[in-house]
This record gives C-alpha cells, sequence and structure tokens, in this order.
C-alpha cells in the first residue's frame, strides 16, 4: 500500500438533549438508507488544523456552527469505510465528540441541510437503564451471546472462558456490576459475535441467524457513536460538560433528566440534590419557572468559578 492509498477523514459524534433523549446528529444522502455520522475528508491546503477543518465541514453538511469539541480517538481499521472502486483506498479516520444544544432555528437549518437528531438509544438499545434493566439484554442479547459463546471451530472453543468472562463482564451477569462506561466493550462484543448489522456487511462474519439488534449505521460510524458515549459518561464525572448541554438557566429537575439521558441512569431526586449542592456546579439565579406545569420551580446556572476553584469539577454519580 503506497502513501497515496492512504486517506484522513474526520467525523463528528455531535451530541445534544432535548425532551429527556439523548440525541446524535446523523446525516443521510439517500444514497444508504443506514444513517451516517457528519464526515469529510481533511484537505490541509484549506484548513491548517483537523479540528478547523472539521468545524467547517460540519457547517457545510448541517449548517451547526459547533461550540464544545474535543478529539475522541483515531479509527483505522482496514476495511472500515468501503466505497464501491475504492478497493486501494484505506480511510483512517479522526473521531471527535461535540455538543451542542437545540433550539427552533438550529432544528430548522438542520433540516434543510439534510441532517436529522436521532435518539442515540435507537442505535445502543441495551445501553438505556433509566427504567430499569433493558429487556433486550435479557430476552435477546444474552442467549445469543451464549449461542455465539460455545460455537465456532474448535480452536475458537478453546476460548471459551474468555468469552464467557467478556460477556459477563460487558452486561453485568451474575457478580458483575452493570458499568455504563463499558459502551464500546459492548458494541465490540456484540460485533465479534455478529450480533449487529455492520458485522455481516463488513465481511467479518456470515448471517447465520442469530438476531441482530440496534439501528446500523454506515461504515463503522455506530462503533465512534459508542466511543462517544463512554466518553461522555466518563468525563461528566470530573468535568461540567453536562452545562453544555443545558440551557443558560434551567431546573434542577431538568439537570438531572439531562444527567439520567446521557449516563442511561436512574437518579433518586434527593441524593442527586445534595449531590449537586455538595460539588457546587450550581447557583440560584433568584428567579421561577412556570414550566413545570406544577409549582413553579427555581430556576438556576452554572456557577464558572468552579473551574478556578478545583481540579475535577464534576458530578461523581454513586451506584445504582
Amino acid at each position: 500500500m503506497t502513501a497515496d492509498s492512504v486517506e484522513i477523514g474526520l467525523n463528528a459524534a455531535i451530541v445534544a438533549v432535548n425532551n429527556r433523549s439523548p440525541l446524535i446528529l446523523a446525516v443521510n444522502d439517500g444514497a444508504d438508507e443506514r444513517d451516517a455520522l457528519p464526515f469529510g475528508p481533511f484537505d490541509p491546503a484549506l484548513h491548517r488544523t483537523f479540528e478547523t477543518s472539521l468545524r467547517a465541514r460540519v457547517e457545510q453538511q448541517t449548517a451547526l456552527d459547533l461550540g464544545y469539541i474535543e478529539q475522541l480517538y483515531t479509527f483505522g481499521d482496514r476495511g472500515r469505510h468501503r466505497l464501491p472502486g475504492e478497493d486501494g483506498k484505506h480511510m483512517v479516520s479522526v473521531g471527535y465528540l461535540a455538543l451542542t444544544r437545540t433550539d427552533a432555528e438550529n432544528n430548522a437549518r438542520l433540516a434543510e441541510a439534510g441532517a436529522s437528531w436521532r435518539d442515540w438509544y435507537g442505535y445502543l438499545p441495551w445501553e438505556d437503564w433509566r427504567q430499569g434493566r433493558p429487556d433486550v439484554i435479557d430476552r435477546v442479547i444474552l442467549p445469543a451471546l451464549s449461542q455465539w459463546e460455545t460455537g465456532g471451530s474448535a480452536d475458537e472453543r478453546l476460548g471459551l472462558p474468555q468469552r464467557r468472562t467478556r460477556i459477563r463482564l460487558a452486561f453485568g451477569v451474575g457478580d458483575f456490576p452493570w458499568d455504563e462506561e463499558r459502551v464500546l466493550e459492548r458494541y465490540e462484543l456484540l460485533y465479534e459475535a455478529g450480533l449487529v448489522a455492520e458485522a455481516i456487511s463488513d465481511g467479518h462474519c456470515k448471517s447465520g441467524g442469530l438476531p441482530v439488534v440496534g439501528r446500523a449505521m454506515r461504515h463503522d460510524h455506530r462503533r465512534i457513536v459508542a466511543t462517544a458515549i463512554a466518553r461522555l459518561r466518563g468525563k461528566i464525572k470530573y468535568r461540567p460538560v453536562i452545562f453544555e448541554l443545558m440551557p443558560p438557566e434551567f431546573t434542577l429537575t431538568d439537570l438531572q433528566a439531562t444527567v439520567e439521558a446521557i449516563s442511561g441512569r436512574h437518579l433518586h431526586k434527593q441524593n442527586f440534590r445534595r449531590l449537586v449542592e455538595g460539588a457546587e456546579l450550581v447557583e440560584p439565579t433568584g428567579m421561577m419557572s412556570a414550566a413545570t406545569g406544577g409549582r413553579p420551580a427555581a430556576l438556576f446556572r452554572f456557577r464558572r468559578q468552579i473551574l478556578s476553584e478545583r481540579p475535577a469539577p464534576g458530578l461523581k454519580l454513586g451506584g445504582r
């Protein structure tokens, strides 16, 4: 493979929260029924840095001006971005996590650009524990993984104990607790077992009658989404990035709903409020909101002084 056959691309997992749903921005040009993340090649003749190029590509594809952004990971597996006529080209993509807010003006621009918000649990339904353990885990995923665990060739069966441990650790089986940050590990385990459609379309495995779960995406974009969710779930515990998803003024109920949407966990109301007060992340505005439909609720805002007061100002969420 020559240097000319390698192309650097940029992907953006752009996250927002609306109506208590965690959203990923998806684009679809109609050429494929599967969604894709905003994507574009890096051209050093046009842009000095990856981030500058990504912001320009996203604005071009979605008409969205990004706020907070950070680099996620470099995705370079062979065959990860197959397109007709590109047999000799290897696409290496630098993935980014971006956080933004939704509003009517932004949504109108997105629709014109052919982009739309998707609930990220449509892609990874086993990650949403806000109403308890998702039914799809015990009804579909674990039976299929059990079949995969004991199947395959004789050489593959030699790794049976390792497969069993990976399954128990990833999906919280037996004595292993559910860890909401193991998002990527769970997706990669399902890919290896052939339980996601991308494993079949990539040629990783043949369709053998096992169920496929979650909404498929083009190329390895669902893996990038899993990486972004894992990063964000970990980051809200030690950095105040959750406020990038909040309006300037909000109720504590809205803040809790946003944290629950991202973490995929239900949080006890009083424990959450003690956590927020103890972390000193917010301050009252002195105003009230009547939008709750019940008793007026106090409005709060992010207390930015916390950034200079301690090194890790996040929401250190406890156990379930």
